[in-house]
Parts: structure tokens; sequence; C-alpha cells
């Protein structure tokens, strides 16, 4: 009980911490960077068929499948397998949430919209599918690798690199405001990171 107070407050102070820069960034940083980076030829544009939202999820959907299958089969699913079931789990329930809610509840148009002449500004409960903030991938990404971190240590900083590395070619592809980038990362590593806590407590059950 004491541990699960400690991490809420910790996570609430990280979660005033992490509003406080969106909104910094959002005001001051979004627009801006996106003119910096916006390139009409959109060379990384085959990076978003590869690494699309239904590819990953298939994906997920694949792996989760084939793990039932084993348990089906050989009776038993390694430790890894458990966790990868998990992080898909978690992973897909974050993308749903943020695309299917949380997108449209902010309504913030895309890049590509505010460089056509959209304003950047929060449109609540307007939001179309193709809504920039919170970013999906970021909430898919965190989500899944914030089971790993939590589970097994040794993966924070390999999953850390990662998730920079996907949010830096978000940005540097157009997809994302640097404040959509940070929202669904937070999103996602929450979710990611509650799911794999939820999983411990109940194996050390």
């Amino acid at each position: 009980m004491i541990r699960f107070t400690v991490g809420l407050r910790i996570w609430l102070v990280s979660m005033v911490a992490c509003a406080t820069i969106v909104a910094f960034v959002f005001l001051r940083m979004d627009v801006t960077t996106a003119l910096y980076f916006w390139n009409t030829d959109r060379p990384l544009s085959p990076l978003n068929r590869a690494f699309g939202a239904r590819v990953i999820l298939s994906a997920e959907a694949a792996a989760i499948i084939v793990m039932v299958l084993a348990r089906l089969v050989r009776g038993h699913i390694p430790v890894f397998g458990k966790t990868l079931v998990i992080a898909c789990l978690a992973s897909m329930c974050a993308y749903v949430i943020n695309d299917q809610l949380l997108k449209a509840f902010c309504g913030v148009p895309n890049p590509t919209e505010v460089m056509h002449g959209a304003e950047h500004s929060f449109n609540l409960w307007m939001g179309p599918e193709n809504s920039s903030f919170p970013s999906g991938h970021m909430a898919l990404a965190g989500a899944f690798a914030g089971v790993f971190m939590r589970l097994h240590k040794v993966s924070i900083w390999p999953f850390a690199a990662l998730l920079l590395t996907a949010a830096g070619l978000l940005l540097v592809g157009d997809w994302h405001f640097p404040s959509d980038i940070i929202a669904g990362a937070f999103l996602g590593t929450s979710a990611g990171i509650l799911a794999g806590e939820a999983w411990a407590a109940h194996s050390a059950r």
C-alpha cells in the first residue's frame, strides 16, 4: 500500500510537470518547429506505410495469437511471452483510447492542415480521426515499452532510445507537433507501466 501511494504521488507530480511542458510547447514551439521541418516532398512518407498504425496493430494481434496457440499446444509460455502479450494488449488499448476518445476530445489539427491555413488550437469534441493531439503512434509505442520497462529493468535504456528515435521521426516527418509527441509518450508509457505493475502484483500472489 505504501509503495502504491508513493508511486501514485510520483505519477501525479510527473503528470503536472508533463502538462506544464506540453502547454508551453503547444503555445511557443509547435508551429515554429513544424515550419522548420516542413517539406512538401515528404521524403519519409514510405515509413508511414511500413509503420502505420494498422500494420503495428496487426503485428501485435498476430503476436498475441501466436502466444495463445503456444499456450494451448505446450501448456505454458515463457516469461518473455507473457510480457509480450501484456505489452501488446496495453499498446492496443492505449491506442484505441487515444484515437477514439482523446483525439476527438482535443480536436487539434495536424501539421499538414496547419501548414495549409488551419488554426493551431483545441476544438473540443470536434476532432476528426486524423487529429494531431496526442500522438497515437507514441501512445501505442509508449504503452508497449512501458510494460517491458516495468517488468524487465534491463530494457529501460534500449526502449528509451527507441522511443526517442520514434519521436524524432514523427517530428521530422511532419506527422506531429512536439506537444503531440510528448503527450502521447506520457499517456502510453503511463498505461504500459500501470499494466506491468498490475501484472507484477498478480504474479506475486
